[in-house]
């Protein structure tokens, strides 16, 4: 099968497309034909040897495809079927690719707007239930209008909790469309949200990683109330916790989200999509930043 892959470290130049053996699932996974696959920053960090030093690599964690191949014990799906999820081997931006995590596509849902869902949820939930956000909760989002962002927020919303959420002026009426209270990031933020908040909030997620720790520690009302899971070196020098897949993976989200997307109650990320072949143009418009939703790659 055709898969993407890189033997040194570098630029998007020294991306491949090259043919590796096909993978197969292991007892509860499932491989699927992989329809579309998503790409994240923390592929250009792989790829620059920022992550992981060994060679050769290949590329992905979120894919959408057809099933099939099931491995022993799986039940509730069957070849054929539409799924998303997780790859098992960080190998999901090819042809085929074994899911450790998957569900059923939403039917309202196309191939590359599902590939784009899995990081973001899980991300964005499992730093929910790490916070403890419930109904009736005040939640501080900062970088609310991003994939990871936006699914927090939203989620968020339909746990009963109140939601404001820092962005660029030019996203606030998105961040309304979503049931946040819109504030401008950067300086001065701590008083425009006490104009919103006077006593501050209850709980804050840090998802942008734009060094205000601090004054999200001042509106909390301590570390303890912070997570991020974008900014590694300030969540060490603040005392806040760092929000990452060793501790567990809400996983359980994958399973949930089709529900709210066909309640009305969950609006995937837009999307932006490459050719599988133009997985280094993919790259080069991530890196570049200003990339309206989730760069996906289309397979097959």
């Amino acid at each position: 099968m055709k898969a993407v892959r890189f033997s040194r470290f570098g630029g998007p130049e020294v991306l491949e497309i090259v043919d590796v053996p096909d993978p197969h699932p292991g007892a509860g996974q499932v491989r699927v034909a992989v329809r579309a696959a998503a790409v994240n920053p923390s592929d250009w960090k792989k790829r620059e040897g920022l992550m992981n030093g060994r060679l050769p690599q290949t590329m992905g964690h979120e894919a959408a495809g057809v099933v099939d191949e099931v491995g022993e014990g799986v039940t509730g799906v069957a070849v054929g079927d539409r799924v998303f999820g997780l790859s098992a081997e960080g190998a999901a931006q090819a042809e085929l690719a074994v899911l450790a995590y998957y569900a059923p596509i939403p039917p309202s849902l196309d191939f590359p707007g599902a590939a784009a869902l899995p990081a973001a949820i899980e991300t964005a939930t499992r730093a929910l239930d790490q916070l403890g956000v419930v109904d009736g909760s005040t939640l501080l989002v900062n970088g609310a209008s991003g994939s990871v962002g936006s699914a927090a927020v939203q989620l968020a919303v339909v746990r009963g909790a109140r939601v404001i959420g820092t962005a660029s002026p030019a996203k606030h009426d998105y961040l309304r469309s979503l049931a946040a209270e819109p504030v401008v990031y950067g300086e001065g933020l701590v008083e425009r949200v006490r104009v919103l908040a006077p006593d501050g909030v209850d709980l804050a997620l840090d998802v942008a990683g734009s060094g205000v720790l601090a004054e999200l520690i001042e509106l909390a009302g301590g570390a303890e109330h912070v997570i991020t899971v974008a900014d590694f070196g300030g969540a060490r020098e603040h005392g806040v916790r760092f929000s990452s897949g060793d501790a567990g993976r809400a996983v359980h989200v994958l399973g949930q989200i089709g529900e709210l997307i066909e309640s009305g109650r969950f609006l995937p990320p837009v999307t932006q999509t490459f050719p599988l072949a133009e997985v280094a143009e993919a790259h080069r418009a991530g890196e570049r930043g200003h990339v309206r939703g989730k760069l996906v790659l289309l397979i097959g």
